[in-house]
């Protein structure tokens, strides 16, 4: 990893997008998400995705240089627009989505360039829903590989319509260290394994098969489970007074479990930062709102 006085790097690679909310579109995509808050908690962090060569896309890498990242990794592909996702959200803010196909980030291109940034990087976020395509999903594999043994490779699944398969979920878990899912997931994924049993058995026997150093559980009003091969730590949820939408919360979630572990927190703080920062996120409208510097500082 990074030393204490270098930001490590930190990449969200898959998808960018923009989702198209009921009172406005907003830039999202997991992985940008994940990267936003990354930057926000002191990372060097990089989108790697790719847009198209429209007005859309512009606008894209236009919003996520002003909020600080480094947009150089991100491909524009004249022949593809830019992705977008209708998203609805019921009464209590929850959303669905209807996602676009046949768009820019389906076609990531592989690069010499792109696999020098991945032998440099600290940490590398990525899911199932950017592997539905040939193309990107060469991409992410081959980013992977060539990511350096310490690094921290988180598979944030992100199950979406029918974008995903029992061999995108096997391969990817076997290129990555560790495994954000939520409760909704782990039963689907255990099935698709062939893995039995209770939650914990399910848990246990994903970080056995796949050699993982972390496995995070989302639970949603019941807070999270963080678990590694020692220790198994239990967060309350930190649910808002109001929702603005829950758009970008399990994202920030990630990011910051991502910067805890960096960072060599104990994993109680971790899973504990990592729940304060999605319930704020919850309370605001969009995946990417300002954060108050009092969810940036561990101390």
């Amino acid at each position: 990893m990074s030393s204490k006085n270098q930001k490590p790097t930190v990449v969200g690679l898959g998808e960018l997008l923009w989702d198209m909310l009921p009172d406005g579109r907003q830039l999202g995509g997991a992985p940008a998400n994940f990267a936003y808050h990354a930057q926000s908690l002191g990372a060097r962090s990089l989108t790697v995705s790719c847009v198209g060569a429209d007005a859309a896309g512009d606008d894209a890498v236009a919003l996520l240089a002003k909020q600080g990242l480094d947009t150089a990794y991100i491909s524009r592909d004249p022949d593809h627009p830019t992705g977008a996702v209708t998203v609805v959200l019921s009464d209590a803010g929850i959303p669905s989505y209807t996602i676009h196909e046949g768009v820019a980030w389906d076609f990531l291109p592989a690069s010499d360039r792109l696999d020098a940034l991945a032998e440099s990087v600290d940490v590398v976020c990525y899911g199932s829903l950017a592997q539905r395509a040939e193309t990107s999903r060469a991409t992410i594999r081959r980013f992977l590989e060539k990511a350096p043994a310490h690094s921290l490779r988180i598979f944030d699944v992100n199950l979406r319509q029918n974008y995903y398969s029992r061999e995108v979920i096997a391969t990817t878990l076997r290129l990555s260290n560790a495994l954000k899912l939520n409760d909704e997931e782990l039963p689907v994924i255990a099935d698709l394994l062939g893995l039995k049993g209770t939650e914990e058995r399910m848990i246990r026997s994903l970080i056995d098969q796949y050699e993982l150093t972390l496995l995070a559980l989302t639970l949603g009003s019941k807070g999270a489970l963080l678990v590694t091969a020692n220790e198994w730590v239990e967060a309350t949820a930190h649910s808002p007074e109001s929702i603005g939408d829950t758009v970008g919360a399990g994202d920030s979630f990630t990011a910051a479990l991502a910067m805890g572990v960096v960072m060599g927190r104990p994993l109680a703080q971790v899973a504990d930062r990592a729940g304060r920062l999605a319930g704020y996120v919850c309370s605001r409208k969009g995946a990417m709102p300002d954060l108050p510097e009092a969810l940036k500082t561990w101390d």
